[in-house]
C-alpha cells in the first residue's frame, strides 16, 4: 500500500493550471492515476485528447469542457468522463476558481489537436 500525503504530493503547472498529483506509477500506482486540478479564472487549456477515458469530478466553482461541437459546463459535484481519443478544452469563464479530481489509467497519452504525440504528462507518471 502507498499513501501520498497532501504535503509530499508533487505540483505542476502550466498557465492558468495546478495540477496536485496524487496517486501514479511512481508513487506505487499500477493502474489508475489521480490529480487535484486547479483553474484559474479565464483559463483555456489547449485542444487536445488522451488515448484513454478521462473522468473529471469538479469539486469547487464552475468550469467548461468543450468536446467537439458540444459544451458541458460542470458545477461543484458534477462529474464527466470525456471518451477516449475526443478532442477537448478544459475552460474557466468564472471570476472564481474552479477545482476538480481527475481520474486516468496509468501509462495513458496525450494528443495535440494535429494528432501529434504528447506523451504522458508529468504529473501522470
Amino acid at each position: 500500500m502507498f499513501v501520498t500525503r497532501a504535503v509530499d504530493a508533487p505540483t505542476f503547472q502550466v498557465p492558468g493550471f495546478h495540477f496536485t498529483s496524487h496517486t501514479a506509477p511512481s508513487r506505487g500506482a499500477t493502474e489508475t492515476v489521480t490529480w487535484r486540478l486547479d483553474i484559474e479564472p479565464g483559463a483555456m487549456s489547449m485542444k487536445h485528447s488522451i488515448d484513454r477515458e478521462e473522468i473529471f469530478i469538479a469539486t469547487e466553482g464552475t468550469f467548461t469542457i468543450g468536446m467537439e461541437d458540444q459544451e458541458v459546463e460542470l458545477h461543484s459535484g458534477d462529474a464527466i468522463a470525456v471518451p477516449a481519443r475526443t478532442l477537448f478544452q478544459l475552460s474557466n469563464r468564472g471570476e472564481q476558481p474552479a477545482r476538480a479530481i481527475v481520474c486516468l489509467p496509468a501509462g495513458a497519452t496525450g494528443f495535440e489537436e494535429d494528432g501529434s504525440a504528447i506523451g504522458a504528462a508529468p504529473w501522470t507518471r
